[in-house]
């Protein structure tokens, strides 16, 4: 048998902790480890009833007492302990006491009732890059829980209804009696005949087979905002899942993607791309057609301009979100290109240019060689 952990360090708090401590921790640990919250997962019921059974002691201030002198041999019978007797402890109750009967712990038939709302949705939609940039519409499809239009919602046929659940009487609850090592312990689970809701239909709706919901696959035009990016989300609100007993409808979440631009690069709302330019047009200077989002444009490439020099459209990029009015700016980025398969005479042109320059006309050159020399 597995060595039992201190009480202390289960519910992971002092030896000094005082009533209010005890309750905060065991609150924590009961929500974080009780079956509803966990179904089918055997660590995490092991781990709830060790956190009950601490708590069960350490509250008690004449069990404390006993297990502060000796430890868990204060319940052991081999070691001339008392056992761990509870006392039909029922650890739903205690459960109860502090979350008001939440995850099937005596929970009011208000609670069970309560109007829960429904789930969210996703949906996933892809647009181009100019999509993105000006906006456009999409059809989406997706698959929708909704009232069963035959019953209301009720589960039951046409005019018959729900009536009490006879097994928990329709406290929607049924409590178990277990004998183990440590004594009795009960516990209280949702009713396995009507599932916790305290009424059963004995004529179910045979358009939902009683559940009072069905999927309903939905269509509907969702406009994209100029100047979304990549990986934002549209929400629309109430056109998630419907919720039950009157609880409002979940939302429709969509997750925009938006596919590469072969030219562009967007960071933000401005606008990145690469220009090249030929040796004579950054030498001279000279007017060229640039791309920008609405097309082709003039542009004045000043003389002497340097690769990795930028240059700025400013107000010729993306339309902000929130107001299409203001716009990020396009920067070019400039890159001399090296002509390549140049003729004899070409080459022999360049020849005589470069004759012609020397050093001095390269600045960055000339000041490469000073620094190399001086190290």
């Amino acid at each position: 048998m597995a060595e039992k952990r201190d009480y202390y360090e289960v519910l992971g708090v002092d030896k000094s902790a005082d009533d209010a401590a005890l309750k905060s921790a065991y609150r924590k640990l009961a929500k974080q480890y009780h079956p509803d919250m966990n179904p089918d997962n055997k660590e995490a019921e092991a781990k709830f009833k060790e956190v009950n059974e601490a708590y069960a002691v350490l509250s008690d201030p004449e069990k404390r007492a006993k297990y502060d002198q000796m430890g868990h041999a204060a319940f052991d019978p081999a070691a001339g302990g008392a056992g761990y007797d509870f006392g039909g402890f029922d650890f739903g109750d205690i459960f109860s006491s502090f979350f008001g009967g939440g995850f099937g712990g005596g929970s009011s038939g208000a609670q069970r009732n309560r109007p829960i709302r429904g789930e969210d949705l996703g949906v996933r939609v892809t647009v181009d890059f100019m999509e993105a940039v000006f906006g456009t519409k999409k059809e989406i499809s997706y698959n929708r829980t909704e009232h069963c239009s035959e019953c209301g919602g009720s589960g039951a046929a046409k005019g018959t209804k729900a009536e009490t659940c006879a097994t928990c009487r329709g406290s929607g609850q049924v409590r178990q009696a277990q004998r183990t090592p440590l004594g009795m312990f009960q516990t209280t689970k949702p009713c396995p005949d009507c599932r916790g809701s305290g009424k059963t239909i004995k004529t179910p709706c045979t358009n939902c087979r009683g559940t009072g919901f069905k999927d309903v696959r939905k269509k509907m035009d969702v406009n994209i905002p100029a100047g979304i990016d990549n990986g934002q989300n549209i929400i629309i609100r109430g056109r998630g899942d419907e919720g039950r007993n009157g609880g409002g409808a979940g939302d429709l979440i969509i997750s925009v993607n938006v596919k590469a631009h072969p030219v562009f690069e967007r960071k933000g709302f401005d606008i990145r791309c690469e220009l090249p330019i030929t040796f004579v047009e950054a030498a001279l200077g000279a007017e060229v057609e640039v791309p920008t989002l609405e097309g082709t444009e003039k542009m004045n490439i000043p003389e002497e301009t340097q690769t990795g020099t930028v240059l700025t459209m400013r107000g010729k990029g993306v339309p902000n979100i929130n107001n299409s009015k203001n716009r990020g700016n396009l920067y070019l980025h400039c890159v001399v290109e090296t002509p390549k398969n140049l003729t004899e005479k070409q080459k022999d042109i360049l020849r005589a240019f470069g004759d012609a320059t020397g050093n001095k006309n390269y600045q960055k050159k000339q000041s490469f060689i000073k620094r190399f020399f001086k190290s």
